[in-house]
């Protein structure tokens, strides 16, 4: 790795505020925060997905009311302003088109879970009717009891997936929008951990070639 100029800045970016959550990552390079497969302008990138998986899951077990902070460690000893703030464009794009995809999926599986429950009381008023109709029909005999019950119990059975959504399904999506709205607003900042020329020992020094 050939050195840069000292004058370009060892760490640059978005300033991390005190009691900030600080997720890091250490890379070679900037590329390989994205997918390499993505030809797309490094604005319009995505992360690569073991780097998202990384960033998320970290993001999720930080504190929920401490703000985020990405702090990338780059094996290279400067990097220059526009491509510093280039990253942080992309990684804030990124995070917060996420974010409206969950949303929407959010919406999505609400909106199902509304057109299940209206099929579901249907179905449950509809089973509930024929039972008694059924039971008007044969009287007070054992037959009669185990067709109302059946009945009555396939109409709790067609309420399962609407009391599914909206009491399990909704809040997990909702937690991993949330995640991603802080990802969208984190602060980001390089720290390149290389040496410049002037850090470099005498030792290290190109020695000339003598003809």
């Amino acid at each position: 790795m050939s050195p840069v100029p000292a004058s370009q800045p060892r760490t640059i970016g978005d300033g991390i505020s005190p009691g900030s959550a600080v997720i890091e990552v250490h890379v070679r390079e900037l590329s390989q925060l994205f997918n390499s497969m993505d030809h797309s302008t490094f604005l319009d990138k995505d992360l690569d997905v073991d780097a998202e998986e990384f960033i998320v899951s970290w993001a999720k077990e930080l504190p929920d009311h401490a703000p985020l902070a990405l702090l990338v460690h780059l094996d290279r000893a400067g990097v220059e302003p526009d491509r510093a703030r280039l990253l942080g464009d992309a990684v804030h794009s990124y995070f917060r088109h996420r974010a409206e995809l969950t949303q929407r999926r959010l919406r999505d599986l609400l909106r199902l879970g509304r057109t299940s429950l209206v099929i579901g009381l249907l179905f449950l008023a509809g089973t509930i009717l024929l039972g008694r109709w059924i039971g008007y029909l044969l009287g007070e005999r054992p037959m009669s009891d185990i067709i109302r019950e059946s009945l009555l119990i396939g109409g709790w059975v067609a309420m399962w997936r609407p009391m599914e959504i909206f009491l399990y399904d909704w809040w997990p999506i909702r937690k991993e929008r949330r995640v991603y709205d802080r990802l969208g607003a984190a602060a980001v900042r390089i720290e390149c951990t290389g040496r410049q020329e002037a850090d470099r020992p005498q030792s290290e020094a190109p020695v000339p070639t003598v003809y």
